[in-house]
């Protein structure tokens, strides 16, 4: 390298150095300023050290006047070119920054939609950032539903536990205070009656300490293998004598490979949960007619128990609410005039169901309700248990 070109190199690397320490000066003041006004910044700091250091290297080399001025506008034209692409940028930029503040702004204070997300005029990381955000205003919209739902089920629950542990202190203080004013003549059967109202109101406080219990998420119990098969034949049989009061046939369907229809889980807590839906089968089931528990493997590899009985069917509305807390899907508040299909839980609360539910999926199953002809099935899906002892 001869001394010409270190010395036009020097005087490059000079000017280059000067206008770039400007340029940053300039752009510190601005820093809080528009996107756009530092991109105009950023691109015209190296356009103007690119000419004051070919304006100077050309006069160093003593290039004609003509060529001088030919290389200076083809540098001013490809930095308007510059100018102009770091403008419509900055434009998308900052577009895409206001749309994403403005959703900043609506999340948590609005749960509709703010706009349609339109990514094409945004860099990529932006329109990711927009998409995150979209979804999560969704997510934040369905939690609010849910909390809703909650909210107004325990108020539904509130309501009618108070008629339902009304109506039976109403008996017991009409009958104690027929006993004591001796009125009544016959007082074994009016104990017993009291004693059958106590046991009413027991099943009601039962349910809902186990619906507390399942809400809380408690520490896992001890789980073992439990056959779904024995477990389904063990309640059929606990009901068959329930079920013949009400004139319905209890019957049990399964393979014989036991060992294929193992689950893993706490058998007190499934044997609740399946009595649950099967006392509400037979509760709803006409007379004559059949309950069925069905056991059979899933192609997945879960083992499905299915309870079918014969109520008429539930309607396509109240589907999505068969287990809600405290639901019943009736107008009067007594349980001898229940429509068919609804639940009445263990001891007339509105809680079975929604007690069979939280002890499904904490056995990280589901349970789903469709219509089949004559009736409905509730069918529990459960996890297979690998080895069984």
């Amino acid at each position: 390298m001869n001394r010409d070109q270190v010395t036009i190199l020097a005087m490059t690397a000079l000017w280059t150095l000067l206008v770039g320490a400007i340029g940053a000066v300039v752009l510190w003041r601005f820093r809080r300023r528009s996107l756009r006004i530092t991109m105009i910044v950023v691109s015209l700091a190296p356009l103007a050290a690119a000419l004051a250091a070919v304006g100077q290297s050309v006069r160093a080399m003593f290039i004609s006047a003509h060529d001088s001025l030919v290389v200076l506008w083809t540098l001013a034209f490809s930095g308007l070119l510059g100018l102009a692409m770091s403008v419509m940028l900055a434009h998308w930029i900052s577009a895409g920054s206001r749309d994403v503040g403005r959703r900043l702004r609506h999340l948590g204070t609005s749960y509709e939609a703010v706009g349609a997300v339109s990514n094409g005029n945004v860099p990529a990381e932006l329109a990711e950032l927009t998409d995150e955000l979209e979804t999560t205003r969704a997510r934040l919209a369905a939690s609010r539903e849910r909390e809703r739902a909650l909210e107004a089920s325990r108020r539904e629950l509130v309501a009618f536990m108070s008629h339902d542990l009304r109506t039976p202190l109403a008996g017991l203080r009409a009958l104690s205070e027929g006993l004591e004013d001796g009125v009544i003549e016959d007082a074994p059967g009016a104990l017993r009656q009291m004693r059958t109202t106590v046991d009413r109101m027991t099943g009601l406080v039962d349910d809902l300490f186990e619906l507390s219990r399942l809400s809380t998420a408690p520490p896992p119990r001890r789980r073992s293998a439990v056959s779904l098969r024995e477990l389904a034949e063990d309640v059929a049989g606990e009901t068959t004598e329930h079920a013949r009061s009400k004139g319905v046939t209890v019957a049990v369907s399964a393979p014989d490979d036991d060992d294929r229809l193992a689950v893993h889980g706490d058998a007190d807590e499934l044997t609740r949960a399946v009595s649950n839906l099967v006392g509400n089968a037979i509760r709803h089931t006409a007379p004559g007619g059949t309950v069925k528990l069905a056991v059979d493997r899933e192609a997945d590899g879960r083992v499905r128990l299915a309870v079918t009985d014969g109520c008429g069917g539930i309607p396509d509305d109240d589907l999505e609410r068969v287990f809600d807390i405290g639901w019943r899907g009736d107008e009067q508040r007594t349980p001898a005039t229940v429509s068919a299909g609804t639940d009445l839980g263990s001891s007339g609360g509105g809680l079975g169901l929604a007690i069979a539910r939280g002890v499904v999926e904490s056995h990280e199953g589901t349970i789903e309700v469709s219509n089949v002809p004559g009736g409905c099935a509730f069918s529990i899906d459960l996890p297979q248990v690998t080895t069984t002892p």
